[in-house]
């Protein structure tokens, strides 16, 4: 039996975030010490009672984290650039390689020389790609696809390059989808179509995605920073069960209490419609298949999903109707 490690405070950047609060969350339940980073330009943050929280002027290649890792264990990085709606920078990749790439390499860096033994790194598996029917691996040679997952890409061998030169500890996450209370984005555009019973032409789609609740992903999160042999690795990490776009939709009614409302429609014709309402992004989204094999984490750090997708589809549709009530 391989005995965890037991790291006794950690640094969670971004820890105001959708995955960061829920992190806090758990962890403090569980007795850790939890300081987290937050940008001041927040102007309302709100976490768990107990978190210790450390403001920071920005996040990138200057950012001054000595005082943040004192008498810190482990960093869980969390904070980044992620998919910025109108982006208005005039050189995108750029833009995400300030903060995801350089900021990154930062942080490991200082805190390598500060004597944190654990740096875990979330990245995507967008790291891959997101354009093949089959399930990817940890063997999958990357081929990442734009800004965001490039500078993902370029993130990971930063820390690799760091952990051989200093010996810190670097594990690294590529979750599938993540849902929960709390989400926003597509998904949340989802639940709240399935809510009002508007309905969607997406009976005819046949693809495969997988997700991960947000439970599960902090599951799996605290057994990336408490395993031995997760040092040095990169997972997948899901919950382990693959659905198409309309099975989805049939279980986010379920779990509403509200009537499937699907009917059959071309997916070639929702591709042109994509195109010519400009929504070609979220359309693609929901007639591709993109699905991963999380067996490496199952095996190495016998680690099992907690929480069904159906307890998690039901947890999230509570939290939707509770806010919309």
């Amino acid at each position: 039996m391989v005995r965890s490690k037991r790291f006794d405070s950690v640094l969670i950047t971004g820890a105001n975030g959708f995955i960061g609060k829920a992190l806090c969350k758990r962890m403090l339940a569980e007795n850790w010490r939890v300081r987290g980073a937050i940008r001041s330009t927040h102007s309302k943050i709100v976490l768990p009672r107990g978190v210790e929280i450390f403001q920071i002027k920005s996040l990138g290649p200057y950012t001054d984290w000595s005082e943040t890792l004192v008498d810190i264990d482990c960093v869980i990085h969390l904070a980044a650039r992620v998919h910025v709606i109108n982006d208005t920078a005039t050189d995108s990749l750029s833009a995400f390689r300030w903060l995801n790439v350089k900021g990154t390499e930062r942080l490991a860096r200082m805190a390598a020389r500060s004597g944190c033994r654990r740096f875990f790194f979330m990245s995507t598996v967008k790291v891959n790609g997101e354009e093949r029917p089959q399930a990817y691996t940890e063997r999958d040679m990357p081929k990442p696809l734009g800004p965001y997952g490039i500078s993902k890409w370029e993130a990971e061998q930063v820390l690799h390059e760091i952990a051989k030169a200093t010996g810190l500890e670097v594990t690294i996450l590529r979750p599938s989808m993540v849902y929960g209370p709390g989400v926003k984005a597509n998904f949340l555009r989802l639940v709240r179509s399935v809510a009002r019973g508007v309905p969607l032409p997406l009976a005819s789609v046949n693809n495969r995605r997988s997700l991960i609740y947000l439970e599960n992903l902090v599951d799996a999160i605290i057994t990336c920073i408490k395993h031995p042999r997760a040092a040095g690795q990169t997972y997948f990490v899901s919950d382990g069960e693959d659905v198409s776009t309309p099975e989805l939709i049939r279980r986010i009614s379920s779990a509403l209490a509200r009537p499937v409302r699907l009917f059959p429609f071309p997916p070639i014709l929702l591709k042109i419609s994509g195109i010519i309402t400009g929504k070609s992004v979220v359309i693609d989204r929901l007639l591709r298949s993109l699905t991963i094999d999380c067996s490496k984490i199952r095996r190495e750090l016998d680690w099992q999903a907690p929480f069904s997708m159906e307890q998690g589809l039901r947890e999230t549709a509570k939290w939707y109707q509770k806010k919309e009530d």
